[in-house]
Order: structure tokens, then sequence, then C-alpha cells
């Protein structure tokens, strides 16, 4: 016996990826558009170890810093979108955005003559 269908409610949201980079390291975290960032951060926390204060979202290319108390959608944070990554540094500063493309190495690989074959 099926169940009768019901109407979805604004809070029946599609699921969308994002991309979380970090220097050579990319997390993919499944989630839907009405999560805020601090909730996130808190995926990133049961990844990394890394507790939630101590990191910062960027949603790039534009570098814009993502608030905790506002959700993906409010800061316009679309399915796949690339998210940096940074973590606070014993100073208490938190370090600059370093996220190593993999199209470098296949540029410095063209460079080295690219394949023998």
């Amino acid at each position: 016996m099926s169940q009768p269908s019901r109407p979805k409610s604004p809070d029946d949201q599609t699921g969308m990826y994002i991309r979380v980079k970090r220097n050579k390291t990319t997390y993919f975290l499944q989630c839907v558009p009405s999560e805020t960032i601090l909730q996130i951060k808190e995926k990133l926390h049961e990844i990394t170890d890394q507790p939630v204060e101590n990191q910062r979202l960027i949603l790039l290319p534009n570098r814009e810093m993502l608030e905790d108390s506002k959700s993906l959608a409010d800061q316009k944070v679309e399915n796949d979108a690339v998210v940096a990554l940074t973590l606070r540094k014993d100073d208490n500063e938190f370090e600059e955005v370093n996220i190593v493309r993999p199209n470098d190495f296949y540029q410095s690989r063209e460079a080295d003559g690219g394949s023998n074959w």
C-alpha cells in the first residue's frame, strides 16, 4: 500500500553538495539550502576535528566570508559551490586561503613535455 502524496512544504528542499577546500584537500558535503554556515562547520568538525570557532568559510571566487547565523541560500551558496576553509592559527589570526588547484599539476606536466606515449 503506497503512502498518500502530500503537498511539499518549504522545508522539503532539494539536497545539494558543496566543495570545501583547504590546501590539497577537498571535502564534499551534502547539505540543503536552509542549513546555516554554523551547521556546515559542525559537519566539518566531525570530519576534521577542528572546533567550529577555529573555522572560517569563504565563498569562492569572490572571497566573501560566510556568516555563521545565515543559511546557504541567504548567502547565495549554490549547488557545487567551492568554499575555502581557513583555520585559526596559534596567534589567533586566521590563515590565508591556500588551495592547490589540480590544473597546476597538469600545467607543470605539460611544461615537462607531457606524456611520453
